[in-house]
């Protein structure tokens, strides 16, 4: 791995909208603390950073840091409502005494302000999980990054954290996994390059079979182009059944498998199988590579689903994430064996693999899909 920094995109929690309904819980909570500001004692861990509204988090911010005047006096006199708009205005200059007073007024009753206070704890739940989901698909797409299989593997890791982290926060409770479609799958680049590099596996593969028992991380749903993963198929079974693999072998399971067809011929299919170069270890982890992006887009997709639904509880988010990410657990796991990166204790109290896989080894002399000699 390059000792280069990966880049770190510019995130933030005010880049996610809430759930619509959360503006009037934190509304109902400061009101409750304008009212009866003792009740700040009753709320459970709360911090400024819990709050969509910049002006509602310099209010909470105020509220914290001050201490509440005596209960007599506040009935008498607006002391505190003056003292947190003269600590929050410089902070968000747009509060006024009205919108303070628009607050109060908004509270249905001060003695529910915990109730407020776990609805604005579980909104910003939801919108960091949606945060953390937003990253892990950039690593997953981003082109441009120079290794973004280990930025990817970091952003699930960081993921999983976060997981462990609300987990504490908001127990398990009947009817966990949440009832949310999951979106379409994303699709796949099938373009020259990649079409290439697959072609390059199965020839070399071919011509050098014996490298197929140490590929066992690599599996026919891993090829973007499902004939080119039913043609490993037809290759795998043969040496898993000792018998030999040359282009004669593979067109004739081919044929077994129902692969022939008026558009891909037998004379295509030996065409194909014939044009071998470089190994199979290093074209084999750069599908492997591809697919575990892939995968890693496809949880990203499904978990910021999740969390953008309110009507999931944040124990059904994590829940439901979870098992998402399982299925990226597997490929990374098979990741992990093609490029030699054992796996590392993490941060996670579950077990699931948390190592960062390193870049794909690759052979100096292995030819690009551009530069296929013929056999």
């Amino acid at each position: 791995m390059s000792n280069n920094r990966l880049p770190e995109p510019d995130f933030d929690l005010d880049d996610i909208p809430a759930n619509p309904a959360v503006h009037y819980a934190e509304q109902a909570l400061l009101g409750a603390l304008l009212l009866d500001p003792h009740r700040i004692k009753t709320i459970g861990p709360l911090g400024p950073e819990h709050f969509v509204s910049a002006g509602h988090r310099a209010l909470f911010a105020a509220m914290a840091s001050l201490t509440p005047p005596a209960p007599a006096l506040h009935a008498r006199e607006p002391v505190w409502i003056t003292s947190v708009l003269g600590h929050a205005r410089p902070h968000a200059r747009g509060l006024t005494p009205a919108y303070l007073h628009t607050l109060a007024g908004s509270c249905p009753d001060p003695a529910h302000a915990p109730a407020y206070a776990r609805m604005v704890r579980a909104d910003h739940a939801r919108r960091t999980v949606r945060v953390h989901a937003e990253l892990l698909i950039q690593a997953a797409t981003d082109p441009s990054l120079p290794d973004p299989a280990t930025l990817t593997l970091r952003r699930a890791d960081a993921l999983a954290s976060n997981f462990d982290d609300l987990a504490a926060s908001f127990p398990s409770h009947p009817g966990s996994l949440p009832r949310t479609p999951p979106p379409p799958p994303p699709s796949r680049d099938a373009g020259p390059d990649v079409a290439g590099e697959e072609q390059l596996l199965l020839s070399t593969a071919v011509a050098h079979p014996a490298s197929l028992p140490s590929m066992r991380w690599l599996r026919p749903e891993d090829f973007t182009i499902p004939l080119h993963g039913a043609l490993y198929r037809c290759l795998t079974t043969l040496a898993n059944r000792g018998e030999p693999v040359d282009e004669v072998t593979v067109l004739w399971e081919a044929q077994q498998h129902g692969l022939l067809t008026a558009s891909f011929a037998p004379q295509e299919a030996l065409k194909l199988l014939a044009a071998a170069a470089g190994s199979p270890e290093h074209w084999g982890e750069q599908i492997l590579r591809r697919s575990l992006l892939h995968h890693a887009h496809a949880t990203g997709l499904h978990i910021h689903a999740y969390a953008q639904d309110p009507a999931n509880s944040p124990h059904q988010v994590i829940t439901g994430s979870r098992r998402a990410l399982a299925d990226l657990t597997a490929v990374r796991v098979r990741w992990q064996h093609a490029t030699g990166q054992p796996p590392a204790a993490g941060p996670r109290t579950r077990p699931a693999p948390a190592s960062r896989a390193g870049p794909p080894t690759t052979r100096a002399n292995a030819p690009t899909a551009s530069s296929r000699p013929s056999r």
